[in-house]
């Protein structure tokens, strides 16, 4: 497939890219570390970033985060209830990073030359799937964003849910099948399966690593 890519209106958009979910010391690695190794999306994501800070394309992060008032909510899906209760993605305030440095919420190690360059837009935290929390949306258009390479953790819930928020906010988005990855329950099944046929049924485009990484090179 050829993905055209041009920096002026097309951004690196990249749900939770951290320790809970991409380290084997995560929080949910039991469920999503088969998955994670079998697509190798952390080599990917990697990939991605550089070719990305090479190609001067600009890189949103939408992170995942939950703040002690989180855990008053009283009420949650099945995963969501899950989170709550292993502590996953927890920090301890929104004003403090005590605990912070290698936590769960925090970025994988590898990833942290690209995230923390000063360019990279860290938004707010999406609070259960998608962005309808956060202000990803904001930040993509007041840079002159509309078309979004969507690639992250993980595949069924939080990517899925970022991509028919963007869509239906009017921006163009491509998935990078190949830079995500999920859960594999035995009663609740393979989320990346699940994920990848909506993938197919409602992005402009499902793409690989490999796709963008050329795309950019000769932008």
């Amino acid at each position: 497939m050829t993905v055209e890519i041009s920096t002026a209106d097309t951004a690196l958009v990249v749900t939770d890219p951290q320790n809970d979910f991409l380290s084997p010391d995560g929080a949910t690695w039991e469920l999503v570390g088969e998955s994670v190794e079998e697509h190798r999306t952390v080599e990917h994501l990697e990939q991605l970033f550089r070719a990305a800070q090479d190609g001067d394309l600009p890189v949103f992060i939408s992170p995942h985060y939950y703040y002690p008032s989180d855990h008053q909510w009283q009420f949650g899906g099945t995963l969501e209830t899950m989170m709550h209760e292993i502590g996953m993605f927890d920090r301890a305030g929104t004003l403090t990073l005590d605990g912070f440095e290698g936590s769960g919420a925090d970025w994988l190690e590898s990833f942290k030359p690209f995230l923390t360059d000063g360019r990279t837009v860290i938004t707010s935290p999406h609070k259960v799937y998608g962005p309808e929390s956060n202000d990803l949306a904001l930040q993509l258009r007041k840079r002159g964003v509309r078309r979004v390479l969507l690639a992250g953790m993980s595949a069924n819930l939080c990517v899925e849910s970022h991509l028919r928020e963007l869509t239906e906010q009017g921006f163009e988005v491509s998935v990078i099948g190949d830079a995500t990855a999920a859960a594999k329950h035995p009663e609740l099944g393979d989320g990346y399966a699940a994920a990848l046929t909506n993938f197919r049924y409602i992005a402009s485009d499902v793409v690989t690593t490999d796709d963008v990484v050329k795309a950019l090179r000769s932008a």
